[in-house]
């Protein structure tokens, strides 16, 4: 039972992170039934935006690792990565959005390649390892399950994020106007709806929130790298899948499943099928429930 409680907790919080990450894949699908297979490697630009700013910042040498620290990197690297995302959406996705679905697709291909290669070219091909912006402590729970403090703001940054996302769409006039788009575009636009201000918005908030995953990948997990988004990017992909991507609750869902999975998967059988349960579990969804757990069917006119 120790055993697994203990996997219970490291998938719990490495879920978070695929839940941060799957939530901008869902909400950008939502607006534009768009795929952005660029949005893992805006987590990597998070992180290495995160690294550079806690570099600059004097972290481990001038200033002292502290939680207000903390805030003001992970914060800084969300403005950055949410200027990165409305850039992408100015410069890459508005061009093409009248295009048809298979030209949007290819762009985010080509978009993802150009940031993983770009992040070559400028941060170097060598790993970075991460500035302890707060210092590491082991804390024992119940059960004889051990979690590092790291963990723990992992889980707790991402439930603030996650539920300030859920109020920020429920209760204000831009998450209102969010939902009517994604509901009916053109409508939306008749009713003197800013569209195209929506979805940059939309794209700005899905880059921060993968900014803060990257962030908190560097605090656990403090080997960065350029191509560290394709594999988190993929799965996380999958859980918004699981989830029922275009559902914000299915993300979450579908990010705590996947994590969870992964660590069951390493703890019980072993850590070579790791990366492989993300697909084993896209394919039972896709055969099983096509829509996700908590996705709709959508009839559509042809």
């Amino acid at each position: 039972m120790q055993e697994f409680l203990q996997q219970l907790a490291n998938g719990v919080a490495w879920g978070s992170i695929y839940a941060l990450i799957a939530l901008g894949y869902t909400m950008v699908y939502g607006i534009l039934r768009l795929i952005n297979f660029a949005h893992g490697d805006i987590y990597m630009v998070g992180a290495f935006a995160a690294y550079f700013l806690a570099r600059a910042m004097g972290v481990g040498t001038v200033v002292e690792a502290s939680p207000l620290v903390a805030a003001a990197v992970l914060l800084g690297s969300m403005v950055i990565c949410a200027a990165l995302g409305v850039l992408i959406e100015l410069f890459a996705y508005r061009p093409v959005r009248r295009s048809s679905r298979i030209t949007a697709l290819i762009t985010a291909i080509g978009v993802s390649l150009f940031l993983e290669n770009a992040g070559i070219r400028i941060f170097g091909a060598d790993p970075k390892f991460f500035p302890q912006v707060i210092a590491p402590r082991t804390i024992a729970l119940a059960g004889g399950v051990m979690v590092t403090n790291h963990q723990i703001m992992v889980v707790v940054v991402s439930v603030l994020l996650m539920v300030a996302l859920t109020l920020f769409i429920q209760k204000t006039r831009t998450g209102k106007a969010m939902r009517a788009v994604a509901f009916n575009r053109d409508a939306a636009s008749l009713m003197g709806i800013p569209v195209d201000r929506i979805i940059t918005i939309t794209f700005a908030i899905g880059s921060a929130l993968a900014a803060a995953a990257g962030f908190l990948v560097g605090l656990t997990n403090p080997k960065i790298e350029p191509l560290m988004g394709i594999m988190p990017g993929v799965k996380a992909f999958v859980a918004a899948v699981l989830g029922g991507i275009g559902s914000i609750p299915g993300a979450v869902i579908g990010g705590l499943v996947m994590g969870i999975s992964e660590y069951m998967v390493v703890g019980y059988i072993s850590s070579t099928y790791r990366d492989a349960i993300a697909f084993v579990i896209l394919i039972i969804v896709l055969l099983i429930k096509p829509t996700g757990l908590l996705g709709r069917n959508v009839t559509e006119k042809v």
